[in-house]
């Protein structure tokens, strides 16, 4: 299914090229270019994932004041139109597409998953407003783009667990729903912020994640640093609390480029 899925991405991308070429531009109230892609796939297609994306309880639960979600990288423990839908968007054709009608020069895909994987979110789950880490598991290219493919059929605006765009003080957000079949590109830099905001509802919230890197900075200068967390403003307490954490794991970096935690990779067979 692979080569079936790269090619009905390229197909969708060409056929909106003009549209999502003059579309990735940044909301006036925020810095960060994006843009919404909806109707990815034919619709059976997407459905047939859907139906095949994993349990909660069989991903990992990341629980802490900086988010609350399911994710996973072992993807070859699932169904394989899970790894197939994953690693069409790191096929070459693909990547160079979307760095084609991003501006991206020098676009490289992740082949180890080293940001990328699925995820799922429930009922008051959430991820903190913050910007990602700057560069590569080895630290040799820049992260430039992420790439969300929403996958949960029926989800609705009101469900919440949709993507937050903030401006660089992290005052306002530009809300992008987590509609099914809709993927979202997001360009990445050091200021980027973004969020997920809290699922209000018993469905199940899921998403399949990529991210393209380069050896130029998206910032235009050198940078380096971690996945630099905030708090929404209203949280003023929890705001001082990540920002110190932030800046205490900003500071290790300093210390240890390569970080100090087990690179969460993917181990797996791509093909």
């Amino acid at each position: 299914m692979r080569e079936q899925f790269v090619n009905l991405i390229l197909e969708r991308l060409d056929r909106d090229a003009e549209s999502i070429r003059s579309g990735f531009i940044a909301d006036p109230s925020i810095e960060t270019n994006y843009c919404a892609i909806d109707s990815l796939l034919p619709d059976d297609i997407a459905q047939r994932i859907a139906e095949a994306f994993p349990q909660s309880e069989n991903m990992r639960l990341l629980d802490s004041f900086r988010e609350k979600k399911y994710t996973s990288k072992s993807l070859d423990k699932f169904d394989s139109l899970i790894a197939d839908i994953t690693f069409a968007f790191q096929d070459d054709r693909v990547v160079q597409k979307v760095a084609e009608l991003t501006g991206i020069k020098g676009a490289v895909g992740d082949p180890h998953l080293y940001a990328g994987g699925i995820s799922a979110m429930e009922r008051g789950h959430f991820l903190q407003p913050h910007i990602d880490n700057s560069h590569d598991g080895e630290q040799q290219n820049y992260r430039v783009l992420n790439l969300l493919y929403y996958i949960t059929p029926g989800w609705k605006p009101e469900n919440g667990g949709n993507l937050e765009l903030w401006d660089v003080d992290v005052k306002q957000a530009v809300e992008i729903p987590s509609l099914f079949n809709r993927l979202v590109l997001m360009a990445t830099n050091d200021k980027s912020w973004h969020s997920v905001n809290e699922v209000k509802t018993a469905g199940t919230r899921r998403c399949i994640s990529n991210y393209y890197f380069s050896p130029h900075s998206p910032n235009g200068y050198e940078t380096t640093h971690v996945t630099y967390f905030m708090a929404r403003p209203e949280q003023k307490l929890r705001r001082l609390i990540t920002r110190a954490d932030s800046d205490i794991r900003t500071m290790l970096r300093k210390v240890k480029k390569s970080g100090f935690a087990k690179k969460d990779v993917f181990e797996g067979t791509e093909k």
